[in-house]
């Protein structure tokens, strides 16, 4: 059954990113000015290594890059995702490790300084997903973790799929056991429709 899931999510998200522009859904944002503000405020040297956990094809990796960072990872459900994002770097793209993965089944080779996730863990609606991730977060960030998901003001679907929205006191208490909170913010995206989401981020430094 959980194989199953697995290539359900997988095809979902093939298929949003083969047949929808940019445009067209509502997660783009033209430049990440949160996260990548966020990462930038842990003042870590541009050898640092910095994931983003269902990044697709959004462009942080390449205002990572412009910034001078040398170790990102973009990882990915969705290879017709990261395939985008590489048309759009071009040659840079092979200064960037790409990786086809769902999140509660990756099993990286090494830590990571910096772990990013905007929209990717408020997909994860069930006790098991959301402890298989804690578990993969607390063993291998060594430095920071930033978590954005929808408020307790914002969407209950994304994509057509259900989310779980979080408080900061929730979210906090979901990553309790191997980090402390160093900031929150509240970020009100707007849509290519001209819509506003609601958007809770909290930072975390490892414990």
């Amino acid at each position: 059954m959980k194989r199953t899931m697995d290539l359900d999510r997988t095809t979902h998200w093939d298929n949003v990113y083969e047949t929808k522009a940019p445009n067209q859904v509502s997660w783009t944002q033209e430049y990440p000015k949160t996260s990548f503000e966020i990462i930038q405020s842990f003042e870590l040297p541009k050898t640092a290594r910095i994931i983003d956990i269902g990044g697709g094809d959004s462009k942080l990796v390449d205002c990572l890059l412009d910034a001078g960072y040398e170790d990102i990872t973009v990882l990915d459900i969705s290879e017709k995702a990261l395939l985008r994002a590489q048309k759009r770097l071009g040659d840079k793209a092979s200064k960037v490790n790409w990786v086809v993965s769902d999140i509660t089944t990756f099993k990286p080779y090494r830590p990571f300084d910096v772990w990013h996730d905007r929209a990717a863990f408020h997909f994860l609606t069930e006790a098991e997903q959301i402890s298989q991730y804690v578990a993969l977060a607390s063993s291998y960030v060594k430095g920071y973790l930033s978590v954005g998901t929808f408020s307790k003001q914002g969407p209950v679907k994304c994509s057509g799929l259900n989310i779980s929205q979080y408080s900061e006191e929730e979210l906090v208490s979901v990553f309790s056991s191997g980090f402390h909170l160093l900031d929150s913010k509240i970020e009100y995206h707007k849509t290519p429709f001209d819509t506003l989401q609601n958007f809770l981020f909290c930072s975390f430094k490892k414990k």
